[in-house]
């Protein structure tokens, strides 16, 4: 007889996160050979799509290329047949993902402008980690193991190059999710302002100043691609990214320990990115703080929830009424007060303040449906004990009814 599975238990359930590792520096030739296999595979996969399409009329699915593959690992290439089936079901997958009848072509010579970098996809069965270094097919890379991979179980991804020939190994890892706390246990909720002189407000009065990650090293930016010094470019734009990942991680996992809902207006940052302030909005990387603050509450076992930030500054946090500063014309207003209850606010402070009411309004309802949800379950669980009771009375007696 079959056994039954245990009920799932929702404190055990587990999310999928990517961990990225630097390889050595040693393995590039290796990997760039790697890659340029994958690269032919690609644009094989790529001409033989578009000729069944234009003789057949129809577009070849991930099984199909993998069987035109067949055989070719005995070609000398340097990569496997495992990283040949990967690379046809993601060319297949790219392809109806962006609905196009061909896609680019990668192009393996460093020297040409429309270089493609090195890519090299995998399957989990593919990889496998020992004494701090990672085997793939069947060579072994050494790495920085910042994480501690032997913790996980090692999933599918990829091996990847960045614009400055540095290759890290991009492995997918499950972890555990923790639970939520729910409504009783909710003690401290914050509202998030974004902005762009100051970077952030919080419903609690803090301001976080925005940084000039891309201004602060625009003048030897400008030299630099004066002069031509290609690799001096590319060394200052990595060095702009990595000092705004590290603000944006560092302030993220700050408020992620500190809070346990957080709530963030939803500016629509790519929108404001075809504006003139288009400079200002990509350096401050709005984008990826939200990421960074869903994955992270997510993972920490944190509300976390992007809410309507309409009114948010026109509306008073105290009553409710819609008497803060309006339009364009009165964008210089930074403090009011307001005419219903008099009432002076910060103009950030109050937005802030807004979107965490908005968020603990969100929440409720959230708490309600789920109270709702369980409702039923009790209740058939009662009338179900009832109806048994009530039955009890309509079947034959044990023993006569006695006479009166």
């Amino acid at each position: 007889m079959a056994r039954r599975k245990a009920p799932t238990n929702p404190d055990e359930r587990k999310a999928v996160r990517v961990l990225r590792l630097r390889l050595k520096d040693k393995h590039a030739r290796v990997l760039r050979e790697m890659a340029s296999a994958v690269n032919l595979v690609w644009n094989y996969c790529n001409e033989l799509s578009t000729k069944i399409l234009e003789r057949e009329g129809r577009f070849v699915g991930a099984n199909e290329l993998q069987r035109y593959l067949n055989g070719a690992s005995r070609e000398g290439l340097a990569v496997g047949s495992a990283v040949f089936q990967q690379v046809a079901e993601e060319y297949a997958t790219r392809r109806r993902q962006f609905k196009k009848r061909q896609l680019r072509w990668r192009v393996s010579n460093p020297k040409r402008a429309n270089y493609s970098l090195g890519w090299i996809p995998f399957k989990a069965r593919s990889l496998s980690y020992k004494a701090g270094q990672v085997t793939f097919q069947g060579l072994k890379l050494s790495l920085w193991d910042s994480y501690g991979l032997a913790n996980y179980e090692l999933g599918a991804g990829s091996i990847s190059e960045d614009a400055r020939g540095r290759w890290y190994l991009n492995v997918t890892v499950k972890v555990k999710k923790r639970p939520k706390p729910e409504a009783a246990a909710l003690a401290d909720a914050l509202g998030i302002d974004l902005g762009l002189k100051q970077f952030l407000t919080t419903s609690d009065g803090e301001v976080v100043e925005a940084q000039r990650f891309y201004r602060d090293l625009e003048p030897k930016l400008a030299v630099a691609q004066r002069a031509r010094k290609k690799l001096r470019v590319k060394a200052l734009h990595a060095k702009i990214a990595n000092r705004r990942k590290d603000f944006l991680h560092q302030l993220s996992t700050r408020l992620v320990r500190e809070y346990q809902a957080i709530f963030v207006g939803d500016v629509n940052a790519s929108a404001l990115a075809q504006t003139r302030q288009a400079k200002s909005v990509l350096d401050a990387g709005w984008s990826a703080f939200r990421t960074m603050l869903q994955y992270k509450c997510d993972d920490a076992g944190r509300w976390f929830k992007e809410v309507s930030e309409i009114y948010s500054t026109q509306d008073c946090s105290a009553c409710g009424a819609r008497t803060g500063p309006k339009g364009r014309e009165e964008l210089h207003v930074r403090r009011w007060t307001c005419s219903a209850c008099k009432a002076e606010h910060d103009r950030d402070v109050n937005a802030a303040v807004n979107i965490r009411q908005r968020g603990l309004a969100w929440l409720e309802k959230e708490f309600a449906t789920a109270a709702k949800a369980k409702a039923p379950a009790v209740v058939n669980k009662d009338s179900g004990a009832l109806c048994a009771v009530a039955a009890a009375g309509h079947g034959r007696p044990v023993v006569g009814i006695p006479v009166l």
